[in-house]
C-alpha cells in the first residue's frame, strides 16, 4: 500500500469512529456533564498507557475551561496517591478494555473513600463499567494499527469525546475568553484579552501633543522628539481636535508651497478614530486594521470628556503579541 493511500486509511476509520460515536451518545453522557458540574471538589483522570496520556490531555484541558482538574497515575494511585483524591471528587478513568490492571485494583479504595467514578471504555461489560456510576461508552470496530494492536482508534474516539464532555462543561460553567486568558497568561490568547490599552500607549511626557494655532513645524518637531510618526492637536482645554501624522507631512512637501509655517490646523485630520485606556489592546488593533478607505498605524488615546490622555502605535502592538 502506498504512504499516501495508508495514511489517508488511517484518517478516514478514525474520522469514521467519530462519526459512529455521535449516533451512540445518550442519557449517559448527560448524567456524567450534571455529576461533574455537582461536584464539590475536582475532577481526577487516570488511565493506563496511551489512555493514560489521553486522560492527562482531558484533565488539562478540563483545568483550563473551567473545571478544576487533576491526572492521577493509576499505579502510582495504589503507592499513596489514592490521598489526592477525596468524597467530594469525580474520578473520570480511562480504559479501553476496562480491565486494567490497575485501575480495577484502586476500585475498593476509590469506593471507600466515597468519590463518584464515571468511566470512558469501550466495553460496556467490562469490570470498570460494572463498578461506574456513570459509563461513556467509546466503542470501535478495530484500531487502525493494520495489526490490530497499537491504540489508535480507540485513542482517538477516548480523546474526541473527553473533548465534548470539557466543552459542554466549558458552556455551562459560562466560561469566557477572559476567564480563559486568567489561567493562560504565557499564551498569545492571554496576551490579547489580559493587556488593554492603558498598558501600552505613549501617555504623560511620552504624549506627543501640540495646541490648537501652534504651525505644522512646531508638529514636525514634536513628532521627531516623540519619535510615534503623528502628534495629537488639542484645544485649549487639552480637548482632542484632531491629528497629524508624518503621512500628511509627506503630502505637504508635494504642495510645493511653504507648508511648515501652516497652521496645524490646516494640515490635520479633523476628528480622527479614538480609542479609551480601558479598551483591550486587541480592540485598537481591529480599529487600525479595519479603518477607512485605508489602515492606519497610530491611534490617539481620549478620556470620556475628549482629554487626549496618549497614542497608540501598531508596533506597540505587534511587539507585544497583539496579532
Amino acid at each position: 500500500m502506498e504512504i499516501l493511500e495508508q495514511a489517508a486509511q488511517v484518517l478516514h476509520e478514525e474520522a469514521q469512529a467519530i462519526e459512529q460515536l455521535i449516533t451512540t451518545l445518550n442519557q449517559s453522557f448527560v448524567n456524567a456533564v450534571n455529576m461533574i458540574l455537582a461536584c464539590k471538589g475536582r475532577v481526577v483522570c487516570t488511565g493506563m498507557g496511551k489512555s493514560g496520556h489521553i486522560g492527562r490531555k482531558i484533565a488539562a484541558t478540563l483545568a483550563s475551561t473551567g473545571t478544576p482538574a487533576l491526572f492521577m497515575h493509576p499505579g502510582e494511585g495504589v503507592h499513596g496517591d489514592l490521598g489526592m483524591i477525596t468524597e467530594d471528587d469525580v474520578v473520570l478513568a480511562f480504559s479501553n478494555s476496562g480491565e486494567t490492571g490497575e485501575i480495577i485494583s484502586i476500585l475498593p479504595s476509590l469506593r471507600r473513600i466515597g468519590a463518584k467514578l464515571i468511566c470512558l471504555v469501550g466495553k460496556p461489560e467490562s469490570t470498570l463499567a460494572k463498578n461506574s456510576d456513570v459509563v461513556l461508552l467509546a466503542q470501535v470496530e478495530r484500531e487502525a494499527c493494520p495489526l490490530g494492536l497499537a491504540p489508535t482508534t480507540s485513542t482517538t474516539v477516548a480523546l474526541a469525546l473527553g473533548d465534548a464532555l470539557a466543552v459542554c462543561l466549558l458552556e455551562r460553567h459560562h466560561f469566557t475568553p477572559e476567564n480563559f486568558a486568567v489561567f493562560h497568561p504565557g499564551g498569545s490568547l492571554g496576551r490579547r484579552l489580559l493587556l488593554t490599552v492603558e498598558n501600552i500607549m505613549h501617555g504623560g511626557d511620552d504624549n506627543p501633543v501640540v495646541h490648537k494655532g501652534a504651525t505644522v513645524r512646531d508638529a514636525l518637531f514634536v513628532m521627531t522628539e516623540k519619535g510615534l510618526g503623528a502628534t495629537s492637536v488639542v484645544d485649549e482645554e487639552g480637548h482632542l481636535i484632531g491629528l497629524v501624522t508624518d503621512g500628511d507631512v509627506r503630502r505637504g512637501l508635494d504642495s510645493g508651497s511653504n507648508f511648515l509655517e501652516w497652521p496645524v490646523e490646516d494640515m490635520m485630520t479633523n476628528m480622527p478614530r479614538t480609542i479609551t485606556k480601558d479598551k483591550l489592546a486587541a480592540e485598537a488593533l481591529h480599529v487600525m486594521e479595519k479603518n477607512q478607505p485605508r489602515p492606519i498605524t497610530v491611534l490617539p488615546v481620549v478620556d470620556g470628556d475628549g482629554h487626549a490622555l496618549g497614542i497608540v502605535h501598531i508596533t506597540d502592538l505587534l511587539r507585544r503579541g497583539i496579532v
